[in-house]
């Protein structure tokens, strides 16, 4: 499968590209913890089927310190202990997020109970904003088969300069 178009070399696709991030850049400078940040991302992306946004994801993570044990085990974050009661949640709503079309309700009421319980309002905004970022950045890798492999540490923020 080759990728479709290069997002990077077109001037539209960079003007959205660089906002997009500008948007992320908002997260990211939130209270809401880095580690669930890429957590987060990372799950929704595996979800998704995006190999860029998972090679992207797994190695920031790394090379912010995450360990192997944790980035190995968050497809299976139910059935592993290495997470905390607010990772747990966190990743239950990128995952129910990610998931709208699976049930009626969207995000379930006891999965809302738990977010509420771990995080304050601000990390909240920044959690659901985060889920609803790194979906359509999915979108937009999966769409045009921007595939996962070539990923460097510091290479999307260095792209968009």
């Amino acid at each position: 499968m080759d990728t479709r178009f290069d997002l990077f070399s077109n001037e539209l696709a960079t003007r959205f590209a660089k906002r997009f991030a500008n948007a992320g850049m908002v997260i990211h400078q939130s209270p809401l913890p880095k580690a669930t940040q890429e957590l987060v991302s990372l799950r929704a992306s595996q979800i998704n089927g995006c190999g860029w946004c998972i090679d992207m994801h797994t190695k920031e993570a790394a090379a912010a310190g995450e360990s192997q044990v944790r980035l190995h085990l968050v497809a299976a974050w139910r059935e592993s202990t290495v997470f905390t009661e607010a990772e747990r949640a966190a990743l239950a709503l990128a995952e129910e997020g990610s998931r709208l079309a699976d049930t009626h309700q969207g995000v379930s009421d006891e999965t809302w109970a738990q977010v509420r319980k771990h995080y304050d309002d601000d990390q909240i905004a920044a959690l659901v904003c985060l889920v609803a970022l790194i979906n359509a950045a999915n979108r937009l890798a999966v769409i045009v088969h921007q595939r996962g492999g070539s990923y460097q540490p510091g290479m999307f923020a260095a792209a968009l300069g």
